[in-house]
């Protein structure tokens, strides 16, 4: 079996982390790919469109004691996906990063599933400089990194905070992935600022409203839609990262710098 590729996919908070992740694990699957996704967000919803609806998490079964077994916490979506949610404290009660720690060391005790996987999502959100957030690089479970922007000045300020954090803990940045939020010389701005990495923009995803049309009805445009042609961009985003592409230190750029980028 080939090596197993765990990918992280970090990004500012409402950037569309879920809704790719989500989008590309339905593409792997639909390419005869084993995939696991795992849903690092305290809110729990990067699996839904896969599933069709809010499956339990882990950590509150944790909290909820008694046994445990892989059927409570591993379920199946679209084409066979193995979705699992880490959850994460009550609101301003302990530290969400440690749960992560907590829900995959747990996992691997009461199943295989990430060592089947040809392929490991891990949808995380925030921002890597909160050291609980970099939790599944730290414990060695993630390999490479993906980061999700726009052309707006605060991803890409976030996204470069990331980079920050990357550089800090010896982790590759495969690429950028741009989610447009149609602002103006956004391809351009995310086109620079990946190259200035020493990365470059792996996607451009355009707004279309099938996605959230599709979201509402807990469903991913790989399913919904699997002709249109944002299903084909979600499409060739997932070939990117089931290739062997180089996958390099990003070198962040300084505050100065960012802030001319965002004016082209």
């Amino acid at each position: 079996m080939s090596t197993i590729k765990h990918i992280a996919i970090y990004g500012k908070g409402g950037i569309g982390k879920s809704c790719t992740a989500s989008n590309i694990a339905a593409a792997c699957a639909d390419e005869g790919h084993t995939v696991l996704l795992v849903g690092c967000d305290p809110k729990s919803d990067s699996t839904i469109t896969l599933v069709g609806k809010r499956i339990p998490t882990m950590m509150d079964l944790i909290h909820r004691g008694g046994e445990i077994n892989e059927e409570d916490v591993l379920f199946r979506g679209y084409k066979g996906v193995k979705c699992i949610e880490v959850g994460g404290p009550e609101p301003g009660v302990g530290c969400a990063g440690r749960g992560i720690i907590v829900a995959i060391d747990f996992l691997r005790k009461v199943s295989r599933a990430m060592d089947e996987a040809e392929l490991v999502l891990y949808d995380v959100p925030g921002d890597i400089v909160c050291g609980g957030f970099s939790a599944p690089i730290r414990k060695g479970f993630v390999s490479q990194a993906y980061i999700i922007t726009s052309g707006e000045y605060m991803p890409i300020y976030a996204a470069n905070n990331i980079c920050r954090g990357l550089k800090r803990l010896g982790t590759p940045l495969a690429g950028v992935i741009c989610n447009s939020r149609e602002v103006s010389g956004e391809r351009e701005i995310v086109n620079s600022f990946a190259r200035e990495l020493g990365s470059r923009m792996v996607a451009f995803i355009p707004k279309d409203n099938l996605v959230q049309q599709f979201e509402r009805r807990g469903l991913s445009v790989i399913e919904g839609a699997p002709n249109s042609d944002i299903a084909g961009v979600y499409r060739a985003l997932a070939l990117e990262l089931m290739s062997d592409l180089e996958a390099k230190i990003p070198d962040p750029l300084s505050d100065d710098r960012l802030r001319e980028l965002s004016l082209v």
